[in-house]
């Protein structure tokens, strides 16, 4: 306790932003928070919508099912509006990534504070990380996720044969023909930053944006520890932050969902 007691601002934020790992080290170091929170929402999130669906009715739908039943025809129409084909697996996709990235955004809402103080005192362990995407590697598993998902249809719709034309051939094609090796050479730079930017971007935006609202709530709660002055605007900033987060946290979520539905009907097209 006498520890806790002289924790300086450095030393607070620092163990609120340190994952409790296991493993050996190095790459294969896990972070068993992250994993142990992620998988408990996606089982909570996917077993909400298989209890749901399982319980529906043709009639009148109660407020349950017609919450769900607006979700699901909302992502319907955002990926008929991009995405051409027969949406039988990426409907579901996109489905389970907004409902899986939304809940795990949205445990930043948690009082830091008191998550800590519960782990440490009734589970007794000493570091843990409630929101799984303020870590990077988090991000990084779903981008690559969507990524390996974008380059198997690529690959199945185009064949291997036109996967590797597209990547040597486009965009600025192989005429004339006496400066088609040099041509090549640039449509395969230019592609190759293009297969590289995606699962980056894609995985820092909504990195970057948790991490950032991680931080704040942390700092807001070092201000509300100044004294009485600091804890009433400390209360005030943060109730008004976390009303600011909300939108910060559906948003993030849609920006996934919408940009794995652009790369999944990206790679169903030819150039």
């Amino acid at each position: 306790m006498a520890a806790e007691k002289t924790l300086t601002p450095t030393d607070y934020i620092s163990h609120h932003l340190t994952n409790m790992t296991a493993g050996g080290g190095g790459f294969w170091t896990l972070h068993v928070d992250t994993l142990v929170t992620s998988v408990v929402l996606g089982i909570l999130g996917i077993g909400f919508l298989w209890w749901v669906v399982r319980g529906a009715t043709s009639g009148v739908p109660n407020k349950r099912q017609a919450f769900v039943e607006l979700a699901i025809d909302f992502v319907d129409d955002q990926v008929k509006s991009i995405f051409h084909g027969d949406r039988s697996f990426v409907a579901p996709v996109a489905l389970t990534v907004v409902v899986w990235v939304l809940l795990m955004n949205a445990m930043d809402f948690l009082p830091v504070d008191i998550v800590s103080w519960l782990f440490t005192n009734v589970l007794h362990l000493h570091y843990w990380r409630p929101v799984p995407t303020a870590d990077v590697n988090t991000t990084f598993a779903l981008s690559l996720s969507v990524w390996l998902l974008m380059i198997y249809f690529s690959i199945r719709i185009k064949g291997v044969g036109g996967f590797v034309y597209e990547l040597f051939c486009s965009p600025f094609g192989v005429k004339p023909v006496w400066i088609a090796p040099v041509l090549m050479v640039f449509n395969l730079l230019f592609n190759l930053v293009e297969y590289i930017s995606k699962p980056l971007s894609h995985s820092l935006r909504l990195f970057g944006n948790m991490y950032a609202g991680e931080l704040i709530f942390l700092l807001l709660g070092l201000w509300a520890a100044t004294g009485l002055v600091g804890s009433i605007f400390g209360a005030i900033l943060g109730v008004g932050w976390a009303i600011f987060h909300i939108l910060i946290v559906a948003l993030q979520a849609y920006i996934f969902m919408m940009l794995t539905i652009v790369y999944i009907s990206m790679a169903h097209e030819s150039h």
